[in-house]
């Protein structure tokens, strides 16, 4: 008896009900229970479809209308079991512990008082798993498609792989060339004598297709050809749904489209050709920022930014940011300012390679040194893969730096060299990332004029990682953060203040104020140091939709004798509140050194917007 054909899961999500004239004039409530199948995902899928489940509280219904609700079950329920492989399973309802042929049922619903409700009992019997057994595929289809099937026979004939392996089948046509490709839903025979599902793929691969005609429409202040000269679709090439989509997603990643759609024709031309449109959306040209931060040992900052991301009409950036810093704090003896000015040029001289201009003013007012400095940089980055970046450039910098009572002018010129790993998938600091890796490799030889000439290295490698180890995905997530670095040439008091590493506060150890943490002079006040190393833990937790908290664990030193792991390391603990918005998430933490030196802070306090890492 070969029998029917293969259901698959259509009916999940399904909310409406039918409401018929009823016996009882009030609804008719009822709690509902499934017997356990042995299989998590079956049971959550089952009480997932079932409207007796989903729409007990939504829509309360009359008693005749709850026995057609139990009927209606029946059959939605059958066809999750088949779509899972079991296509003899047995399905019984009991309403009030009788079966929904009863004929007293109904008489029984009406007499039934509302409280506490009528108990609905849903049991299943699974029966037999079927496992595929012939699969075939009618119509022309290259081999190597035909591989993408990745349908064995003897497999579980569970509906949801059968349907993938259509999607596969379809996708591996259209990659080769066949645009227009497509696989009709498998016909499937079942037979019960085996317990076997016998799949059939009809294929309609249709003619071989290039790329035709490439339309760009929404372009307003971005010039076409610099996104024609971008694009990576080129007319001509052979048809390719990973091709076209990876050249959209490139597109949007610039930085001046809010969004970029991609709409291939619905016919091949007689040239073998297919057109493709793009869509563009852009973004507002201009952009006003406003942010702000506050800590006990900097006190507060407010800042203001303003960038125009489209300059000249080819996605150049233009950023301009004036800050006012410390606003109190006990790390500072006064306000300072810092304005900054960036340009940016994308595709410069080749593509994935940007030129990058920086100008800055800065004044600030520390306990280890009042510092007034220009500073002027050009770089060229280069994107070498998905996730490696690179960089080189040449700056200068004039400064007057004075500590302990002396002051000394200083013009310095360095060559850094940076080099960049991202797999967090994340291109906005400012998100959140629950997975990856963050790491960077900084190498700065530079030149000190002023107070003699030394030559010296400065190297820093930085990197944080990220697990997701919750239940439900990116609500639980531990990070990790590490920092060693040293300096090479020059020996602490040969470097200017500025150039030398300083621990403490929420780069490196929370808890201990902004540049506490090293070598000190007499009074106290923090020389600097020739070598660093600092690493976090931190556990995040989600809490509802826009809370949630953070705790964390801080330490690490500053030395001056060139090797990290040398000096008097210190630890701080640390909680703090995450707030959860759509820039960003507000962080709050609180933190106490767990081996504080004498005169030491007791906590520090920390308010910004994203996490610390």
């Amino acid at each position: 008896m070969r029998c029917r054909a293969l259901k698959v899961l259509l009916l999940l999500g399904w909310t409406a009900v039918l409401q018929l004239p009823a016996g009882a004039a009030d609804p008719q409530p009822y709690d509902v229970s499934f017997s356990p199948t042995g299989d998590g995902d079956l049971d959550s899928t089952l009480q997932a479809s079932s409207q007796l489940n989903s729409l007990r509280d939504k829509a309360p219904i009359s008693p005749f209308s709850l026995k057609i609700r139990a009927r209606q079950d029946i059959e939605r329920l059958d066809t999750v079991m088949q779509s899972f492989g079991y296509y003899q399973a047995s399905i019984a309802i009991r309403i009030a512990g009788r079966d929904l042929d009863d004929p007293d049922l109904i008489d029984r619903l009406v007499d039934a008082p509302a409280d506490p409700g009528v108990k609905v009992e849903v049991s299943i019997d699974k029966g037999p798993l079927f496992h595929l057994g012939r699969i075939e595929i009618e119509g022309p289809a290259p081999d190597e498609a035909k591989r993408e099937l990745d349908l064995k026979p003897g497999a579980p004939a569970v509906a949801s792989d059968v349907l993938a392996a259509a999607g596969r089948l379809a996708t591996a046509l259209q990659e080769r060339g066949y645009a227009l490709a497509k696989v009709d839903t498998p016909d499937a025979v079942e037979d019960p004598d085996t317990q076997t599902i016998d799949v059939t793929f009809k294929v309609d691969s249709g003619r071989l297709a290039n790329i035709g005609a490439i339309e760009l429409q929404g372009l307003k202040d971005v010039d076409e050809e610099f996104v024609r000269r971008r694009l990576l679709l080129k007319s001509g090439q052979p048809y390719s749904p990973r091709d076209i989509e990876k050249a959209r997603q490139d597109l949007a990643g610039i930085g001046v489209f809010s969004s970029v759609s991609v709409r291939p024709g619905t016919a091949i031309a007689a040239d073998g050709t297919i057109p493709v449109t793009f869509i563009f959306d852009e973004r507002a040209k201009h952009v006003v920022g406003v942010t702000g931060a506050y800590s006990t040992d900097l006190g507060g900052l407010f800042k203001t930014t303003w960038s125009d991301r489209n300059l000249f009409g080819g996605a150049e950036q233009l950023n301009l940011g004036a800050a006012a810093t410390g606003l109190g704090g006990s790390d500072v003896n006064g306000l300072g300012y810092d304005f900054t000015a960036q340009f940016i040029r994308p595709d410069f001289l080749d593509r994935d390679q940007s030129l990058q201009v920086d100008l800055a003013a800065v004044k600030q007012n520390l306990q280890a040194y009042d510092q007034t400095a220009q500073t002027a940089g050009v770089a060229i980055n280069r994107k070498l893969g998905p996730e490696w970046w690179a960089s080189v450039g040449v700056t200068g910098e004039r400064e007057r730096i004075a500590q302990e009572g002396v002051t000394r002018d200083y013009l310095l010129t360095g060559v850094p060299l940076v080099l960049k790993y991202d797999s967090t998938g994340l291109s906005d600091p400012l998100k959140d990332p629950t997975h990856g890796i963050r790491a960077a490799l900084n190498l700065t030889p530079t030149v000190s004029l002023g107070n003699g000439t030394r030559e010296f290295v400065i190297a820093q490698i930085s990197g944080s990682t990220y697990f997701d180890v919750g239940e439900t995905a990116g609500r639980s997530v531990l990070a990790l953060r590490g920092l060693l670095g040293t300096i090479e040439g020059a020996s602490e008091f040969e470097l200017p203040p500025d150039q030398r590493f300083y621990g403490g506060g929420s780069a490196t150890v929370r808890g201990f104020k902004y540049q506490s943490i090293g070598p000190q002079f007499p009074d106290a006040n923090p020389i600097g140091g020739t070598a660093i190393d600092s690493a976090t833990i931190e556990y995040r937790q989600r809490l509802y939709e826009d809370w949630g908290f953070a705790t964390f664990l801080d330490a690490g030193q500053v030395n001056a004798g060139h090797s990290p792991f040398m000096g008097d390391f210190r630890a701080g603990l640390g909680a703090g509140p995450r707030y959860y918005t759509s820039i960003g998430v507000v962080r709050l933490d609180v933190a106490v050194p767990l081996n504080r030196p004498p005169g030491g802070d007791t906590f520090e306090l920390y308010i910004g917007l994203g996490q610390a890492f």
